[in-house]
């Protein structure tokens, strides 16, 4: 079917739903629309104000159902993307109403070539956020906290950020410390924060492999949380994101 075709066809939503299997073809197909309508607005292609074509024409452009069509844009919708009115269509909404922190949101800005300024604007959330989030967790942090940090540090250092395994170990170690400052406010941060640090790692490798080991750099941060001192968690923190975005800004002016 030209459906299932297109639900598995050239996306990383695509690949990933056909390995989990449970969500059926439906889900898979609305959701893989959505990955190509959401890089598009993110990548500029679409941008603030545009008009999408109507649905009919894009259900026959994409040989796609238009009910699938339609459960896709009700996901741009719930992220902000876009709105639908009746007659008026379906228009590209401006970009302070998109939510630029929803991990999906986050996976379409860097399946294509991300915006420089918004990669700097990760950062600099990262550099508000994370010192002060470490700061607390060597003040809160418990046992299993530091072995769940202690375990994605061993991961890192087995499998290396040139792997998805230590990439995704890298995000564990992040969102364990926010999870460690046991502030509820901050812990709704850890997914949005740990997709930042997981995209922003893939994009420093496209073009090179990483210029410096940045594991060492955790390592500070881990020991300081560790002894409990929330002063040099913070500083080691704190260098830690402005060696990443010193690393990220050399592979931008490549």
């Amino acid at each position: 079917m030209a459906e299932e075709k297109y639900a598995l066809e050239g996306t990383a939503e695509g690949k990933s739903e056909t390995a989990r299997g449970a969500r059926g073809p439906g889900r898979r197909l609305h959701g893989a629309i959505a990955h190509k309508l959401g890089t598009a607005i993110l990548s500029g292609q679409y941008a603030p104000g545009d008009v999408l074509s109507g649905e009919i024409a894009f259900a026959e452009e994409l040989e796609v159902s238009r009910s699938a069509y339609r459960e896709a844009i009700q996901v741009l919708t719930a992220k902000g993307l876009v709105e639908s009115r009746p007659k008026a269509g379906t228009r590209v909404l401006p970009r302070q109403r998109w939510n630029l922190l929803d991990p999906e949101v986050l996976a379409w800005a860097f399946a294509g070539e991300p915006d420089i300024q918004f990669v700097r604007d990760l950062f600099e959330l990262r550099a508000i956020v994370e010192p002060a989030a470490a700061r607390l967790a060597a003040q809160r942090r418990t046992r299993d906290d530091l072995r769940l940090m202690k375990d994605a540090l061993a991961a890192m250092r087995r499998h290396t950020l040139a792997t998805d395994i230590g990439r995704a170990a890298d995000r564990d170690f992040h969102n364990a410390i926010l999870n460690a400052t046991g502030n509820d406010a901050l812990q709704t941060l850890s997914a949005s924060i740990g997709a930042a640090v997981n995209w922003t790692t893939q994009f420093k490798q496209r073009s090179r492999a990483l210029p410096r080991n940045p594991i060492p750099d955790h390592v500070r941060v881990f020991d300081a949380i560790a002894a409990g001192d929330g002063a040099a968690a913070a500083e080691a923190m704190g260098i830690l994101v402005d060696l990443a975005l010193e690393d990220t800004a050399s592979t931008m002016t490549r």
